[in-house]
């Protein structure tokens, strides 16, 4: 069993990786770009459209904490909005503005425990959340490569394409190991037959609701960089956002970075520089893009120092 003080210096270790790592890509990301020409973009932009972008996020993320309070309220766990919203922030807040080795997921599944659920029944919920927003985002970059193939060189579109395709099947397929009762006799593999079940009941109830409010989310965020796209300059339209955009947010996934910094940054400039984009003005947007994370978490932060340092009531 590992000790508190080894889980403790692992955390840390983990931690300054994540820094190093975050680092060294935007130093790198930065030596193949004209600094005075981002700065200069920087400076153009066009000050209306990203306080548009800003307020798209935050639609995005207002609507992801509508979505999982409807997943959990499926899965049992009650509670109202307000507790869903809080949760959901203060996570987003850990996930984004801090370099600790405790994710926002992590503060989700504590906040859910701490209403007397069980840690690993409230983990499955944050779980089936999060693949239910990378089920709606890989659905909606897929239907942009089937529309439009000539978005992308077809040196980039074809594994593009098989990989979303294949990761689409991967999230569709997540409903039949509960059909499989033979997964019952091997222990160690009773989890995947039950994070399914959990799965089809969390989708079981409000299904519109749950598949609009999954599909707002991407939709609010790819509206959100095509804003800031348009302020920076790049003329492209909203189809090629749906379709660059989703695969450097899915390599944000890899734990390897503070938040998804300079991988999000690296694979955004290599995307779109495929279609000819300016790399000053694409990396600028995947830059404010991370900052207007930052912001749309604050309101976390509140509840967070609120939880800290409670307001006692006079007796």
């Amino acid at each position: 069993m590992t000790s508190p003080s080894k889980k403790k210096h692992s955390g840390i270790a983990s931690a300054l990786i994540r820094i190093v790592v975050t680092a060294s890509m935007l130093f790198f990301i930065l030596r193949s770009i004209d600094a005075g020409e981002a700065l200069t973009t920087f400076r153009q932009a066009k000050h209306d459209l990203l306080l548009v972008a800003l307020l798209m996020q935050f639609g995005s993320t207002a609507v992801a904490a509508y979505r999982w309070q409807l997943l959990m309220h499926n899965l049992d766990f009650g509670q109202p909005l307000r507790f869903y919203w809080n949760s959901y922030f203060k996570g987003m807040f850990f996930n984004q503005a801090l370099p600790t080795s405790i994710g926002g997921d992590a503060v989700r599944v504590l906040d859910v425990a701490r209403r007397g659920f069980r840690k690993r029944d409230a983990f499955y919920g944050v779980a089936i959340d999060r693949l239910a927003g990378l089920g709606a985002l890989v659905s909606l970059a897929f239907m942009a490569y089937v529309l439009n193939p000539s978005l992308l060189p077809q040196e980039a579109y074809q594994p593009i394409l098989i990989l979303t395709a294949a990761s689409l099947a991967g999230l569709l397929g997540i409903s039949l190991p509960r059909r499989m009762a033979w997964l019952d006799r091997y222990p160690k593999l009773v989890f995947i037959k039950l994070i399914s079940v959990k799965t089809h009941q969390a989708f079981a109830k409000e299904r519109f609701q749950l598949l609009v409010s999954s599909l707002l989310v991407p939709l609010f965020a790819m509206l959100g960089f095509f804003a800031s796209g348009k302020a920076l300059g790049l003329p492209f339209d909203l189809m090629t956002y749906f379709a660059i955009v989703p695969p450097a947010l899915m390599l944000t996934i890899i734990p390897i970075s503070i938040a998804g910094w300079g991988v999000r940054e690296g694979a955004l400039v290599g995307l779109f520089s495929l279609i000819g984009a300016n790399k000053s003005a694409v990396l600028m947007m995947s830059l404010l893009y991370g900052l207007m994370l930052i912001i749309v978490s604050l309101p976390g932060l509140v509840v967070f120092m609120r939880g800290r340092h409670p307001q006692h009531k006079p007796g």
